[in-house]
C-alpha cells in the first residue's frame, strides 16, 4: 500500500513538470508585435512654419517701427502741428496731438497699452476726453510725456487731449466742463516738515 502512495505521488510529480517545461516553452515561442515608426511618417517641412511663427519680433524693431510711423504722421515734429494741448499733473507733463485717424493712442513711441501697463484705470484716464464727445474713433492721440509717475501722466495726457478737442470746436467745452476735464488738479505732495517724520506725521510721543 505504502509502495502504491508513493508511485502515485512521483507520477503526479513527473506530470506537473511536464506541463511547467510545456508552458515555459510556450512562453519562449511566443512573439510580440512589434510597432515601428518609420522618419518619412514626420516631415521637417511641416514644423519649421510653426516654429518661426511661434517666434516674436523683437521690441527694438517694434519701437524703431512705431517710431518712423509717428514722425510720417507728423512732419516737422509736435510743435509744428495745429491741433494741440499741454496738460500737467504733479510733476508730469504731456504734450498731445490730435489727428484724424481710427483711435490709435501712441505716448512716446509706444503703443499705450504697452506703455500704461494694461492698466485698466489709466487708459480710462486716456480715453475718458474722446468716449464723452463720441471721438473714440475719430482721432488718433500722439502724446510726449515726461516727469512723474505713469498715473500723473496718464491724468496728465488726459487733461492735453480735452484741450486738444477745444482747438477742434469751442462747442465741446459745455460737455468736457459738465465732466471735470478742463479743470487742472493742483493738488501735489504736501513737504516734509522739520521735527516730523512726513508732511504731518510725529513722532510717537513719550511722556517720561
Amino acid at each position: 500500500m505504502a509502495v502504491s502512495c508513493s508511485l502515485s505521488s512521483l507520477t503526479s510529480s513527473f506530470s506537473s513538470l511536464s506541463f511547467s517545461s510545456h508552458v515555459s516553452s510556450s512562453r519562449r515561442n511566443l512573439s510580440y508585435p512589434c510597432i515601428r515608426i518609420s522618419r518619412s511618417a514626420v516631415s521637417l517641412k511641416s514644423i519649421r512654419p510653426i516654429a518661426a511663427a511661434t517666434v516674436a519680433s523683437p521690441p527694438e524693431l517694434e519701437g524703431i517701427t512705431l517710431e518712423k510711423y509717428v514722425k510720417t504722421r507728423l512732419p516737422g515734429g509736435f510743435a509744428a502741428q495745429r491741433i494741440i494741448g499741454t496738460g500737467r499733473r504733479k510733476c508730469a507733463i504731456a504734450r498731445v496731438v490730435l489727428q484724424e485717424g481710427t483711435g490709435k493712442v501712441i505716448i512716446n513711441y509706444r503703443d499705450a497699452k504697452e506703455y500704461l501697463q494694461g492698466n485698466p484705470l489709466w487708459l480710462q484716464y486716456v480715453k475718458t476726453p474722446l468716449l464723452t464727445l463720441g471721438f473714440e474713433t475719430s482721432y488718433d492721440v500722439f502724446v510726449k510725456a515726461h516727469g512723474g509717475g505713469l498715473s500723473g501722466q496718464a491724468q496728465a495726457i488726459s487733461l492735453g487731449i480735452a484741450r486738444a478737442l477745444l482747438k477742434v470746436s469751442e462747442n465741446h467745452r459745455a460737455p468736457l466742463r459738465k465732466e471735470g476735464l478742463l479743470t487742472r488738479d493742483s493738488r501735489v505732495v504736501e513737504r516734509k516738515k522739520v521735527g516730523l517724520k512726513k508732511a504731518r506725521k510725529a513722532p510717537q510721543f513719550s511722556k517720561r
